[in-house]
């Protein structure tokens, strides 16, 4: 006879561990923080061992804990992936990519009619994702920009990120070499305040500073290039699709790294669903087909 442990217990504490704290799997299991502390205490009395050190500020695993966490994380994860198989039988494959708004707009969408005559079964859904939002367990996979290390997340190298100036051919007329920049409107994006001293600095410019209009996304400074509104910090791929067709140019050959790369991550459990495969091996194929810019 099988002898399963507290259920409910185990679900909060998982939920719990994953979260740092018992309001974050309070929001994800929709009970009150009270009633998830409940549940884990309860888990911990029937095993017979601490799972946390609770403080007055911090929620810390124990050994043992950390222990069970991992294996009760793979678990769960294998558990959605055979219940997303046995309910979708019969039905589409759905596959959700989590990605930033920009690479969004700029990469993917423009691509996506490829993918969708290469794979018209599958449900497509987009939704918002990538550097600023933590993976979602729900998607089948997310794009994004690191380091190549996300904690319980496989990452497999896309693009490198490649930082280069680029503005409309008029402007580009008046940009002879980087001393130039001095005075002019520098693009900036407001979670990025690294890229224009990086690329300075490699070009020699180090008494230049960015002073131009300020931009929430990459995608907004890239508009306000097109539009002529000054010179932005582009980003590979971001940048490819209007280099190609000639609406931005890079007055200078000078590209420097941002020191990060674009990464699809996922949970292994994920590894071999048809959709995440399919879109798997379509990417592969499209970030050297299609991208114009490296590959790390």
């Amino acid at each position: 006879m099988r002898r399963l442990p507290f259920l409910n217990g185990v679900r909060a504490f998982e939920a719990a561990a994953r979260a740092g704290s018992f309001a974050g799997a309070a929001q994800e299991l929709h009970v009150s923080p009270a009633a998830v502390s409940r549940m884990v205490r309860l888990l911990e009395q029937r095993l017979g061992l601490a799972l946390f050190e609770r403080s007055a500020n911090r929620l810390a695993l124990t050994v043992a804990g950390r222990t069970y966490q991992a294996g009760l994380t793979q678990i769960f994860d294998s558990l959605t992936l055979l219940t997303d198989q046995v309910t979708s039988v019969g039905t589409r494959r759905v596959l959700t990519v989590g990605v930033g708004p920009t690479f969004a707009i700029r990469w993917l969408i423009p691509r996506l009619a490829d993918f969708r005559r290469r794979a018209p079964e599958i449900d497509v859904r987009i939704t918002t994702g990538g550097v600023a939002a933590p993976f979602d367990p729900d998607w089948s996979c997310g794009i994004t920009l690191g380091d190549g290390r996300w904690p319980d997340l496989v990452a497999e190298p896309l693009f490198a990120a490649d930082l280069l100036p680029v503005c409309t051919p008029a402007l580009a007329r008046t940009l002879s070499a980087p001393a130039d920049l001095d005075g002019a409107s520098l693009l900036r994006v407001g979670h990025a305040p690294d890229d224009w001293p990086r690329w300075l600095r490699a070009a020699g410019q180090t008494r230049t500073t960015a002073n131009g209009p300020q931009f929430e996304y990459y995608g907004q400074a890239l508009q306000a290039a097109l539009d002529g509104v000054g010179v932005a910090m582009g980003i590979r791929p971001y940048v490819d699709d209007d280099l190609a067709a000639g609406r931005l140019v890079a007055p200078f050959t000078a590209t420097v790294s941002k020191g990060k790369g674009w990464y699809l991550v996922y949970r292994q459990a994920r590894a071999d669903e048809p959709a995440f495969t399919a879109f798997r091996e379509w990417l592969r194929v499209g970030t050297d087909v299609h991208s114009g810019g490296a590959v790390t």
